[in-house]
């Protein structure tokens, strides 16, 4: 197979008219990602964001037909230094509205290691070797090549846990990065990096309501002021997606490309 080249291609966004929509194409989304990585591969290697996606996700993924929960190979796009049990905590977020209600094996799903929290340094470390262990097996690899990753975006256009002027914005060689100054509470995470989310075959942000309007508009339509979000470049052949609703992109310039209900990646 070809090496990826280092240019990255315009982003697709699909604008939905309601957030059950989007919830539903979003399904249908993951669905055939999954499709197209189990065509390749063995598994369907995801990473998820917290905040509102993991309801979204959830909404209509639940019970839906031709997902092989036993193929996916979950991480998490950023998370918090806490308990899995406490409320800021992603993976408490993901498992309350999707993880319970599905037949996923729980040795699938990548978590930090709370044993570790006095040390997020080796929070990093360790999840960053749980991920190397995944996708290096017998190769040499500089990145991973998640199938898809899954994410939000703040008010300020952080993703991730990658925020406005942190230096973590130029970290290029790291797979997992920790901070312990995030602007938002909590202020101790670990993110992917830019390295690892440029990497992907897919990357796809998922943003609703009007709230959203102002920076959808500076993302999309005014890349260059270099928001945290906008940073996010996906190499060809791997490609980036905006899933939003109308009330998300009402100010969005941007050309929207019609979502198909059933296709493949």
């Amino acid at each position: 197979m070809a090496a990826p080249s280092k240019k990255a291609q315009p982003p697709c966004l699909y604008s939905f008219e309601s957030p059950d929509a989007l919830s539903t194409g979003l399904a249908a989304f993951c669905i055939a990602a999954q499709d197209a990585a189990l065509e390749k591969g063995t598994n369907f290697k995801i990473a998820i964001s917290g905040g509102s996606l993991p309801k979204v996700l959830g909404q209509d993924l639940i019970g839906r037909e031709g997902v092989q929960w036993d193929k996916w190979e979950v991480f998490f796009a950023d998370e918090r230094v806490v308990p899995l049990d406490h409320p800021d905590s992603n993976y408490a977020s993901v498992n309350e509205h999707l993880f319970s209600k599905v037949p996923i094996p729980k040795k699938n799903i990548h978590v930090i290691d709370v044993s570790l929290l006095d040390n997020p340094e080796a929070v990093a470390d360790e999840y960053e070797k749980q991920m190397i262990a995944t996708f290096v097996g017998s190769n040499a690899i500089a990145f991973p090549r998640f199938d898809l990753i899954l994410l939000g975006v703040g008010p300020d256009g952080h993703t991730c846990s990658l925020f406005p002027g942190h230096p973590l914005l130029e970290e290029m060689d790291g797979w997992v990065a920790y901070l312990d100054d995030s602007p938002k509470p909590p202020p101790i995470r670990i993110t992917l990096t830019y390295p690892v989310l440029n990497h992907a075959y897919r990357v796809a942000f998922v943003a609703t309501g009007a709230g959203k309007q102002e920076i959808l508009q500076k993302a999309l339509d005014r890349p260059e002021e270099g928001l945290p979000c906008s940073r996010v470049k996906v190499i060809s052949p791997g490609l980036t997606y905006w899933f939003a609703d109308n009330a998300a992109t009402e100010l969005v310039q941007y050309g929207r490309t019609k979502f198909e209900g059933s296709f493949k990646l």
